[in-house]
């Protein structure tokens, strides 16, 4: 079985039609908040299923009423979700329905509006990361400065046994930051959209996802 810090500079789109479909449906500007976290948190859990697809396995007896055989099953603990606040935030739920012994950290970061650059205001993790798969959580890579800077921190300050990234959309800036800073970090992203635009906001987008998620704007 492949380790998930196997991948290099790995880019993941996640093309199913269910997730596809439902990205489609957040687009929409019309689309109410309590839709736009419904589907979010709908697609965090199929975003799971191809998350966790190569997961350490374990083989355990069980007992049928038939007969006893040998099955396999998964340590969830050994997963931490890393969500970047506050729209991180959005995709936990779902993603705990898929694997709810996973723990959870939080990177609190937020981008200045003039230099576009990240700043830290937030940083917890589980302990003993080192024997840990982390999975970083943000929506929107855009400029590729937040996501950069998490992993940063991670590497710095956790150590986790692996790291890779989830996010909704990403732009061809956000994954070029990413991987030059990062190139041992697989991207795993429901679309890769255009470009972004002069404010920094991914093209064609869905607009801020915290503010949709939270209903704020």
């Amino acid at each position: 079985m492949t380790s998930p810090s196997a991948a290099t500079a790995a880019v993941h789109e996640l093309t199913h039609p269910l997730i596809q479909h439902k990205l489609t449906l957040m687009r929409e500007k019309d689309r109410s908040t309590s839709g736009f976290r419904r589907l979010l948190h709908e697609i965090g859990m199929l975003m799971a299923y191809e998350l966790t697809r190569d997961m350490p396995t374990q083989p355990v007896s069980v007992q049928t009423p038939l007969e006893t055989m040998t099955g396999v099953t998964i340590d969830g603990k050994k997963t931490v979700l890393v969500p970047i606040l506050r729209a991180g935030l959005g995709l936990v739920d779902g993603m705990l329905e898929v694997v709810p012994g996973a723990r959870v950290g939080h990177i609190g970061l937020y981008r200045d509006p003039k230099t576009l650059a990240a700043v830290e205001y937030y940083f917890k993790m589980p302990d003993h990361m080192e024997e840990r798969d982390a999975i970083v959580l943000d929506p929107m890579l855009a400029t590729g400065h937040s996501a950069a800077a998490a992993v940063a921190k991670l590497k710095e300050r956790a150590k986790p046994r692996s790291i890779r990234l989830a996010c909704l959309l990403a732009a061809p800036e956000g994954i070029a930051h990413l991987h030059g800073a990062h190139p041992d970090v697989a991207l795993y992203t429901c679309a890769i959209d255009r470009c972004l635009n002069d404010h920094g906001y991914i093209l064609p987008g869905l607009g801020d996802a915290g503010d949709r998620i939270f209903g704020t704007k």
